[in-house]
This record gives structure tokens, C-alpha cells and sequence, in this order.
């Protein structure tokens, strides 16, 4: 789910023999992890090393490409994952999770604590991309499932799925606002379109089969976000944070972001000057980074210093990073998968073919975002690429209205959705996340996202029968 940009050359094979060595590529790493129980890090450098050689990478540039695509998801990935795991640790060991786990049962109920995560994430999500609002959010997740018991996917997939969903449906995330602009479709319309059909497709394709995942695989709530023993609070303070202080620690991250991307979205409509000191100002502090730093200190100070010692925060928080280390080196290494394929052509390949199969538009526009998402894995240059590919064509076709220019973005992020598996950094996020193993991950999160992006599509596509 993690933008890499890489120029991609002319594929050194055909689009068969270059679909074969992407399956050999992926099946290879499938038996390394499950059969043979190479660690997930060292499988992935090794799959893409080969993939790059069979693939005919220029010798010299098979380091640099592998090293590109590594680089350029960490630094998606490691700050947030890194900050997120600080903030996550204060809200469980100040008990700020469970406070606003308490609300959230309180206002729904014991029985609909699922729905109440999932609520909360298509909130959180408006602004906030997938991966930052994911781990801000899983300490209450966690909190919650302990409190009820059974499998942590019933609680955790309705919360991911509403972040997945807003991220690839609903701008200002980057995916819907490029492919929107590359196909000429009205934002404003996109983000009505983006509502009304992301709501009913998390509902059914993540809400729904989040209940049933959970009660069909039993996954424990890993102590991932735990970190070690607690030092003693200060004194006698034993209180728990007030609500209205935890909820300010979930949106601030938010409200910053969100000042970001609704500057950008002003700027490009022209209704601000872009170049101005106080918008530019703005935006830097609303950069995810950024905001999830402040976020930080303000948890920091806020949660961490009025209970504890100095010295005991500083250790809260060193120790929530060490569980999360080789989850930024597995998925960067995701990322490194991704790049290689990206840098062999396999997407482009795959989808100039499909391209000219003379299918329906919005249908060709799925099958072709949903094919580059399969042989790269990253949603955002699967969504982007396919809406370049298409726009010609988009172009070129008669009687296409601006909510069916709405439609067919929506059935290209539908596409991007789809079939999460090992060369997507996401796929690796969320299985270690929630201490899920390879077959597990593939049988549960790979399946909710195809049904999220095939649901999406199937709305997109009986809306454009009858509008």
C-alpha cells in the first residue's frame, strides 16, 4: 500500500514469459516461508535478487533497484510505524485505551464492539492514510478484544477494513485524487460517489466477514505492543486519563493531517495560492511524519510525564520499538518484492494486454488496475498507473458522464484493492501487526481486501447501468 516510484524500462519478455517468472517468483517464496521456514526478511531479499536476474535487470542495477524499492517504502513505513508503536505504548500503559475502549462499549454495547472500532476507523480515516491510522488504532483494538476474548481478527479486520476502504475510495487520499485527475473526474463527486459506496462495501466486505473471519480462525491478541514490564506510576496517581484527553491524542494526528490535504485539494482547485508562506507552513506540520511526531510529544508530555518519571518514559518508549523492528524490515523488504517487479515491466506488460481485450470501459478499468495490483502489489501505483493507462481510452469513448468518470475511478481503486498478497508491504504490516503467519494472513486479509475491491466494483459497476 506504499507508494515506490521507479521508472520502469521496456520488459526484457513478452507479457507470457514474464507472467510465468512473476508466478515462479511468488510461488518460490510462498514454499521458502511456509515449507521450508526461511525467515520472511531473508526469503523476500533472496526472491527478489532472482526475480531481478531472471527478469534480465541490468546486472549493475539489480542492487540499485532492490535497495530503491527497500529505501523508498521505509521511509513511507518507518517513521510511522515507529512513532505510531510510541504512541500506541503511552495510550495502553497510561490506560487511555482502555478508557476509550469503555466509551465505545458504553455508546454500542458489548455486542457491537466490532461495529464501534469499525465507526471509529472510518473516522480516523478520512484523512489519515491506511498504515498511520492503523497503528494508532491498535492498542484500542487490542484492549478491546482482550476484554471480550475470543479471536482478535473479529475486532481488528472491521477497523482495518474501514481505513483500507477509505484509502482507496475516498479522497483526499492520494490514489482516488491522482486517478481522478488523470481521468478528469469531479472530486467533489468522487467524494460523494466514494461515501456512498465505501460505506455499504466496508459493512459487507469488512464489518460482515470481519465477524466471520473471527469466528472461523483463532488468532490470540499478540503482545506486540506491550514492550516489556511497566514502571510504577509516580506517587499515588493511579487515575486514568480523561476521555476527552485520549480522544484529543487520536485526532490531533487528524485534525493536522487533515489541514494538510485539505489545503492541497484548495490549492489544486485554485481556491488558495499554493505558494503561499502561511499554506505551505500549514502543510508541512499536517506531512503524516510530521504530525505523528507532534502527536508523540504531546502523548509524551500529556500522558507519559504528569504520571511518570522522565526516565521511565524514555524506556516506555525505547521498548516500543523493539517489537516493531522486524516489521519495518519485512515490509520493507515487501517493498523491495514490489520494486523489482515494477522495474521488470511485468505490470506494464500485463496491462497493455488486457487493454486491448474490448471490454466495457469501467470493466477493462478494473481487470487492468487489478492485474497491475497482482504483479507489483502496491495499491497506489496500481490505481495511478491503470488511470494513465486508461485515460486515453477514457478519452476517446462517447457519452461517458462525470459520474461515469466517477465510476470508472472507483472501479480502478476497486482493481488496486484486490488480492493483497506477499509482494504488497500491507500484507506484511497487517499479518505481523496481529501475529498472523503467512497462510493465515493469505486466508483471512487477502481475502477481506478482494472482497472489498470486488464489492466496490460490483457497486460502481450496477450504478453505471443505471445513472
Amino acid at each position: 500500500m506504499f507508494l515506490v516510484e521507479d521508472a520502469v524500462p521496456e520488459p526484457a519478455f513478452g507479457s507470457g514469459p514474464l507472467l510465468a517468472i512473476a508466478a515462479a517468483a511468488v510461488a518460490l517464496l510462498l514454499l521458502l516461508i511456509i515449507r521450508f521456514r526461511v525467515h520472511a526478511f531473508v526469503a523476500l531479499v533472496l526472491v527478489s535478487f532472482l526475480t531481478a536476474l531472471a527478469t534480465k535487470i541490468a546486472p549493475a542495477d539489480v542492487v540499485t533497484v532492490m535497495t530503491d524499492g527497500f529505501g523508498a517504502t521505509l521511509a513511507s513505513v518507518a517513521l510511522l510505524v515507529g512513532l505510531g508503536a510510541m504512541i500506541g505504548r503511552l495510550l495502553e500503559v497510561t490506560g487511555g485505551a482502555q478508557v476509550l475502549a469503555d466509551t465505545l462499549i458504553a455508546r454500542f454495547g458489548e455486542d457491537r464492539a466490532p461495529f464501534a472500532l469499525g465507526i471509529a476507523s472510518l473516522l480516523f480515516g478520512f484523512p489519515i492514510f491506511f498504515d498511520a491510522g492503523l497503528v494508532v488504532m491498535l492498542p484500542i483494538i487490542f484492549s478491546v478484544a482482550r476484554r471480550f476474548g475470543g479471536s482478535v481478527l473479529r475486532y481488528a479486520f472491521p477497523a482495518a477494513g474501514a481505513f483500507a476502504v477509505m484509502h482507496a475510495f475516498v479522497p483526499p487520499h492520494p490514489g482516488p485524487v491522482a486517478a481522478a485527475d488523470l481521468v478528469s473526474a469531479d472530486i467533489g463527486l468522487l467524494l460523494i460517489f466514494g461515501l456512498l459506496i465505501g460505506l455499504p462495501t466496508w459493512y459487507l466486505a469488512s464489518y460482515l466477514y470481519g465477524l466471520w473471519a473471527g469466528s472461523r480462525y483463532m488468532v490470540d491478541v499478540p503482545d506486540l505492543l506491550s514492550g516489556g514490564p511497566v514502571p510504577e506510576t509516580k506517587g499515588d496517581e493511579h487515575r486514568l486519563p480523561s476521555f476527552g484527553l485520549v480522544l484529543g491524542v487520536l485526532l490531533l494526528p487528524m485534525v493536522l493531517i487533515f489541514v494538510d490535504t485539505g489545503l492541497n485539494t484548495l490549492a489544486t482547485q485554485g481556491t488558495v495560492d499554493g505558494d503561499a508562506v502561511w499554506v505551505n507552513a500549514l502543510r508541512i506540520v499536517g506531512k503524516t511524519p510530521i504530525a505523528l511526531l507532534i502527536t508523540t510529544l504531546f502523548a509524551m508530555v500529556a500522558l507519559g510525564w504528569r504520571r511518570r518519571t522522565k526516565a521511565d518514559v524514555e524506556t516506555l518508549m525505547n521498548d516500543a520499538l523493539a517489537p516493531v523492528c522486524a516489521i519495518i524490515l519485512i515490509t520493507g523488504a515487501g517493498g523491495m518484492f514490489g520494486g523489482v517487479l515494477r522495474a521488470s515491466g511485468i505490470g506494464q506488460a500485463l496491462a497493455n494486454t488486457l487493454e486491448s481485450t474490448g471490454l466495457p470501459v469501467i470493466v477493462a478499468a478494473f481487470v487492468v488496475s487489478a492485474a497491475l495490483r497482482v504483479a507489483q502489489g502496491s495499491a497506489t501505483v496500481a490505481l495511478t498507473t491503470a488511470a494513465g493507462l486508461m485515460a486515453p481510452t477514457i478519452e476517446a469513448s462517447s457519452g461517458l458522464s462525470s459520474i461515469d468518470l466517477v465510476l470508472v475511478v472507483i472501479a480502478i481503486a476497486g482493481g488496486a484493492t484486490v488480492l493483497s498478497h506477499v509482494n504488497d508491504s500491507g500484507f506484511w504490516l497487517v499479518g505481523r501487526f496481529l501475529g498472523m503467519d503467512e497462510k493465515t494472513t493469505l486466508k483471512t486479509w487477502t481475502v477481506m481486501e478482494t472482497l472489498i475491491g470486488g464489492i466496490g466494483f460490483l457497486f460502481a459497476f450496477a450504478l453505471s447501468l443505471v445513472l
